[in-house]
């Protein structure tokens, strides 16, 4: 080979090299767009259930309908972009969710707001399978890969931490819709950037889209995580039941269904590896105790602990700082060490940080608040980042679109049921405080529908009544808190038993895939 060849072709291995962390850099711009949308909520709650209304019940469908909805549609969008492309669908999508970002933030009735949330859903679906599946055909080499889904987790996290502090920063100066408008800068150049820097790529053999798994996944999953949600929260009614059947009964439809089709929207072959099944596990039952938390904080600290947005959202970012730091290092530690030693650990550090919160009142000082967030996002990063690359090297590269959307519905299931579940505890506790006896049933039953309801119900009483109200609210609301963490420290730790076990003899991938 001469020397010009030879030059030619170092400088084509470099700027394909330099191509493929700048197409990285466009989808994790996507991952921002959804983790920013996401964290944001719980800091707008306060004002906007001032704004808006909404009753309890509505309050928590606000909060968690995008999550049934992200989740009923994330397999059939993740088999869709294995069909069409996954450039075109993440495209498509991030359009949509810069446009429909606009109705949230300009809705002006809790049931405008919740159908706008569950819009947004339908858009959020095509994002997150469509950037990992992307990663994974962009990195063949799994060292780089390891590190790319590290920086995609760490983004993810960052987003987490920049919500909160440009939503703050935002609700200090504007009314809450604004926060949803921060979407639109970043679709915009998520779009633009992309059409030039992301290759395109599809499974080439994956076959037709079939319809009716797309409407048995939907309505499964929205109906077992609806008749979940109700029954923690009003009982076993009748209509609990019917759902419950419904979407256990569209479930099992769903995997039957898969396979008896030659090209199945969810391959059922990909949960017999060991590795993969653990890997999802973990991430659903790590959601699903961390999640009531995280909705619930902003209250906490807002108006229990009377800080204005700006500095609710300061005292947040401990736990992205945490993950982003371990999110970088974590494919490394675990070929250094063991995928489960390093997963097992990440989970318990997050169990024992919400142990930790469990001792929480009124006037805990920041110190113990924040401490327990950053061992949360420590924890965080090491065992999603790993658990991921576990998920994505489990499969061939023309499959990455549906393992990603498994990923991701696991993280969307267990954030939805945490809400509902988790949540449940806190609204169950929290209704259950007395209001003083001079307090008229309107005002009592506003009190007792939300802490928000309570705050803005006190303005219509005398101050020394409505200090007595508001303070034995905020102290059921702690309680209920409280016993939540408990009830997430607990699964925490007992996923982190189980991943031990699950895990075992599980490696990250070392060779070049040609």
């Amino acid at each position: 080979m001469s020397r010009t060849e030879q030059l030619a072709r170092r400088t084509g291995v470099e700027e394909r090299s330099r191509g493929r962390w700048l197409a990285l850099s466009v989808l994790v711009l996507a991952v921002l767009l959804v983790a920013v949308d996401a964290t944001v909520l719980g800091l707008a709650t306060p004002s906007l259930s001032e704004d808006l209304k909404p009753s309890g019940t509505q309050l928590l469908w606000i909060g968690d309908i995008y999550s049934f909805v992200i989740a009923g549609l994330l397999v059939s969008m993740g088999s869709l972009g294995d069909r069409i492309g996954r450039k075109k669908l993440l495209l498509a999508g991030a359009t949509a969710f810069g446009a429909v970002s606009v109705l949230n933030a300009y809705a002006t009735s809790p049931e405008m707001m919740i159908v706008a949330r569950a819009l947004l859903g339908v858009a959020g679906a095509t994002l997150m399978p469509s950037t990992l599946a992307l990663i994974r055909n962009i990195f063949t080499d799994p060292r780089e890969r390891s590190l790319a889904i590290g920086i995609w987790g760490a983004t993810a996290s960052a987003g987490a931490a920049i919500g909160p502090v440009v939503g703050g920063a935002l609700l200090q100066h504007f009314w809450w819709g604004s926060v949803f408008l921060i979407n639109l800068p970043v679709m915009i150049a998520l779009v633009l950037v992309g059409i030039k820097l992301l290759p395109e790529s599809r499974n080439p053999v994956a076959g037709p889209w079939d319809l009716l798994s797309v409407g048995l996944s939907l309505v499964g999953v929205i109906g077992v995580v609806y008749a979940v949600k109700e029954a923690a929260t009003h009982g076993m009614t009748w209509e609990v039941a019917v759902a419950a059947i419904l979407g256990a009964g569209a479930l099992y439809a769903f995997v039957r269904r898969q396979f008896t089709l030659p090209s199945p929207l969810l391959d059922m072959r990909l949960f017999r590896h060991r590795g993969f099944s653990g890997a999802v596990l973990a991430d659903l039952l790590t959601v699903f105790g961390l999640s009531g938390l995280v909705f619930f904080l902003s209250q906490f600290l807002q108006l229990v602990q009377d800080r204005g947005p700006l500095e609710a959202g300061l005292a947040e970012l401990p736990a992205a700082i945490g993950a982003v730091v371990t999110g970088l290092v974590a494919g490394r530690y675990a070929r250094r060490y063991s995928v489960r030693s390093v997963v097992t650990g990440g989970l318990a550090a997050i169990g024992a940080a919400l142990a930790v919160l469990t001792m929480i009142h009124k006037e805990s000082g920041y110190p113990l608040l924040g401490a327990a967030l950053l061992v949360v996002g420590l924890g965080a990063g090491f065992s999603f980042t790993v658990t991921a690359d576990v998920i994505l090297s489990s499969v061939p590269k023309e499959q990455a679109g549906s393992a990603s959307a498994v990923s991701e519905t696991a993280y969307e299931l267990g954030a939805a049921l945490g809400i509902a579940l988790l949540g449940s505890i806190v609204t169950g506790v929290y209704q259950g405080f007395t209001a003083p006896a001079s307090v008229s049933g309107p005002v009592a039953d506003a009190a007792h529908e939300s802490l928000g309801g309570a705050v803005e119900a006190a303005g219509a009483l005398d101050p020394q009544t409505a200090a007595h109200m508001v303070g034995a609210a905020q102290d059921a609301f702690v309680d209920g808190l409280r016993l939540a963490s408990g009830a997430g420290a607990a699964v925490l730790l007992a996923t982190a038993v189980a991943a031990w076990f699950l895990l075992r003899g599980q490696r990250l991938q070392e060779s070049v895939e040609h």
